[in-house]
């Protein structure tokens, strides 16, 4: 343990502080392709049954109508947040019929790209937009890569403790501004660490062979069963440049370095036209065909394994929401499915995350240059293809390291954290949590990714067809549960009241689209 992390940690062993942490406030967003009992993807609409995936709190879907979204409220405790999960799945698994819900990240078997429809959000000026939107990243990048799931943690730490975090720093900014400027420090050393987080839960070695349509591979994919592609080492195939990546992105070199900054940095992106997707047109024989022919249409487009955010109020972008009230949590994305969970994430994942975090909090965390942050993308590249070969190397300040020497020095770092926080919260969960995944240091058949290769490999089994044994196991498994938070008849409840909030939304619209469009662009 360094000694500034070491004098930083005996700095919090006050009883305020350990109180003070007890607040922080989680969120789960976890996201599943809807598919028939063949494995192949479900072709129905949206389920009225489900409410409005406008407007519903905790049930919308992603890119496509197929693609749900299941969203936890922050809560404070662990165990009520995997609840509400767990109900969300219950209650929409017995409102889709024989419909499944995939078990992995990687997309189940696709014949045509044309099969993945568009999600819709009815008639409004606001779900028109998120369906342009929508019809812009498959015009941009192809609908097979919105296939992907994942899942993201949302995570804030208690206005208590920062104002007793200010106070021992000495800081004298307003205390929203220096909750932002930790945020952003927070970032930069998750930015350096991350490969960390995707060695231990990137859960997607494998994919169908579906996935490529066609498309020369860009690795020397071994192939299993009879449709199946794999890398020996890979730990995450949804974070290679497969999945989540985008070429005109990688010049735009976004600063982690302190607010003002960063908002610059996208908006000049969501500014800046693009000749490439100029070719596509915005609107052709009078059908929009994207937003915008700029390098991000939206915010939202900018692919980032991490993200500084403050929730938005009705037609805000997330850029004026942050230059207007700061930073309010942020959004951990780099996750994979968890396969060997019924909803995707588990407990002691969620506690790792509280761990890694909080150190990235408190280790230093000097500004991130260009330089650094490519070699923080290229260090997460290498462990996302490679990161399960022995005697694999990182670039550590440019020197060489061992990635699993680095990592041995990391849980040095977290041990004490997870003392800290055990203090805190009572009893022994977080170092028992940091003793169960030190296994994948020991032996990497032991991470995710190699439990669910060495299975396949064992049994010669295809990837998209162990998913869909775990889909209908995880229903079966979800439909003989009770519920443990929210009841049916309140799901029904929340369903019925979204779909009313979309019918008004609807009604009330005054602009037309091109206005609308106009207007919400303005506010840059």
């Amino acid at each position: 343990m360094s000694h500034f992390l070491e004098q930083r940690l005996a700095a919090l062993g006050t009883t305020s502080f350990k109180t003070a942490i007890k607040g922080i406030r989680r969120g789960i967003e976890r996201e599943t392709l809807r598919i028939k009992p063949d494995g192949q993807l479900a072709q129905t609409d949206h389920a009225k049954a489900l409410g409005s995936a406008l407007t519903h709190p905790l049930i919308t879907t992603d890119f496509s109508e197929s693609l749900l979204e299941f969203i936890t409220p922050a809560q404070t405790n662990i165990e009520v947040t995997l609840k509400q999960l767990t109900d969300i799945h219950k209650f929409a698994l017995s409102h889709i019929g024989e419909e499944r819900l995939w078990a992995g990240s990687m997309p189940c078997y696709i014949d045509n790209q044309d099969e993945i429809r568009l999600a819709q959000y009815g008639s409004s000026n606001v779900g028109t937009m998120k369906t342009v939107y929508r019809q812009g990243l498959k015009n941009r990048y192809g609908s097979m890569m919105q296939a992907i799931s994942g899942v993201h943690f949302n995570f804030s730490i208690p206005q208590e403790f920062w104002q007793q975090y200010q106070e021992l720093l000495g800081d004298t900014s307003s205390l929203q501004d220096f909750i932002s400027a930790q945020y952003l420090h927070l970032i930069r050393n998750y930015k350096r660490y991350v490969w960390l987080v995707v060695y231990l839960f990137g859960a997607s070695p494998a994919m169908c062979s579906s996935f490529l349509q066609g498309r020369e591979p860009k690795y020397k994919f071994q192939t299993l069963g009879k449709g199946s592609l794999y890398l020996p080492y890979a730990t995450s195939l949804r974070m290679s440049d497969l999945g989540y990546t985008n070429s005109a992105q990688s010049s735009l070199n976004i600063s982690y370095n302190n607010l003002p900054d960063y908002i610059q940095g996208l908006r000049q992106a969501i500014s800046t036209p693009s000749a490439e997707y100029a070719s596509i047109g915005i609107k052709v024989d009078g059908e929009y065909q994207q937003l915008n022919n700029n390098i991000l249409q939206i915010e939202n487009e900018f692919y980032s394994t991490i993200r500084p955010k403050r929730t938005t109020q009705s037609g805000e972008r997330p850029t004026c929401a942050l230059k207007r009230r700061g930073v309010e949590y942020i959004e951990v994305r780099a996750l994979d499915v968890n396969p060997f969970s019924a909803v995707g994430i588990n407990a002691e994942q969620m506690r790792f995350l509280d761990l890694f975090l909080i150190y990235c909090l408190l280790e230093q965390s000097p500004d991130l240059s260009a330089e650094e942050q490519t070699i923080t993308e290229q260090n997460l590249r290498k462990v996302v293809t490679d990161g399960r070969r022995q005697n694999l190397d990182l670039n550590d300040q440019g020197q060489p390291r061992l990635m699993l020497d680095w990592a041995e020095q990391l849980f040095a770092d977290l041990m004490p954290i997870a003392e800290w926080m055990d203090a805190a919260y009572g009893g022994d969960a977080y170092k028992a949590v940091m003793k169960e995944f030190y296994l994948g240091l020991l032996d990497p058949n032991q991470t995710y990714s190699g439990k669910l290769l060495s299975r396949l490999i064992a049994q010669q089994q295809d990837s998209p067809y162990y998913a869909l044994s775990l889909a209908e196991q995880y229903r079966q498994q979800l439909a003989a549960m009770d519920y443990q938070i929210y009841s049916e008849a309140e799901f029904e409840k929340m369903a019925e009241q979204s779909l009313r909030e979309q019918q008004e939304i609807e009604q009330a619209d005054d602009l037309s689209f091109d206005q609308y469009l106009e207007r919400y662009f303005a506010d840059l």
